[in-house]
């Protein structure tokens, strides 16, 4: 018999007790190891044989540990925890239902919240919501030269740009200027120095989403 599986007979002995040394007992999850194992593994969208092979373990003992039908030593459920990219006590404990919160907002074309300046003219999204990690907003590109800023806009945070519409120059503090068309998207640290402008005869038009610290 292989060194990684146990009898059957032996399962729930044998995760309760390994469990109760990952610590994962403390969670007062029920112990169903099985049906963890399978939920990760879609969760992935791996076949068996995928989530196999990441584990180091023979597809039929990875059948057999989703299915109950055998219980995987210390050292099995190690590289299990390995192959799915986790620690072996997430192995026990699903996600707690009360981090699911289930908010959502939609707004509407037109309906955001409007904010302007001398060289943007934002419209904020999603503005019923508080406490966002992520605060998106579209903006319409009114400046034309860098030299219509006050210096650079800096904030804390990372920041993703998408351009919707038109042609944009976008001007970091430690990089080289970057002529941007519509579908080209930046990502960058928001505390460096940045400035966004048109080179369309219109307003260009981008998406940005801020990550609020």
């Amino acid at each position: 018999m292989s060194d990684d599986i146990e009898p059957s007979e032996n399962v729930n002995g044998n995760l309760i007790q390994i469990a109760r040394e990952s610590g994962a007992e403390e969670k007062g999850e029920p112990l169903n190891l099985g049906r963890r194992v399978r939920e990760l593994r879609k969760a992935r969208g791996w076949t068996l044989e995928q989530a196999a092979g990441q584990a180091g373990l023979a597809r039929s003992t990875l059948s057999k540990i989703e299915n109950g039908q055998m219980s995987p030593t210390y050292e099995a459920l190690k590289k299990l925890a390995v192959g799915l990219e986790i620690s072996v006590p997430q192995l026990f404990t699903p996600p707690q239902r009360d981090q699911i919160n289930g908010r959502m907002d939609v707004t509407r074309s037109g309906k955001g919240a409007p904010y302007a300046t001398a060289t943007y003219e934002h419209t904020l999204l999603a503005g019923s919501l508080r406490q966002k990690r992520m605060m998106p907003y579209t903006a319409r590109i009114r400046a034309r030269s860098v030299e219509e800023f006050d210096g650079w806009v800096r904030h804390d945070g990372e920041e993703v740009l998408y351009v919707l519409t038109g042609v944009i120059r976008l001007y970091t503090e430690f990089y080289e200027p970057v002529e941007m068309r519509r579908g080209d998207s930046a990502y960058y640290d928001a505390a460096m120095g940045h400035n966004v402008i048109s080179l369309s005869a219109e307003d260009a038009t981008i998406l940005w989403v801020t990550s609020v610290t």
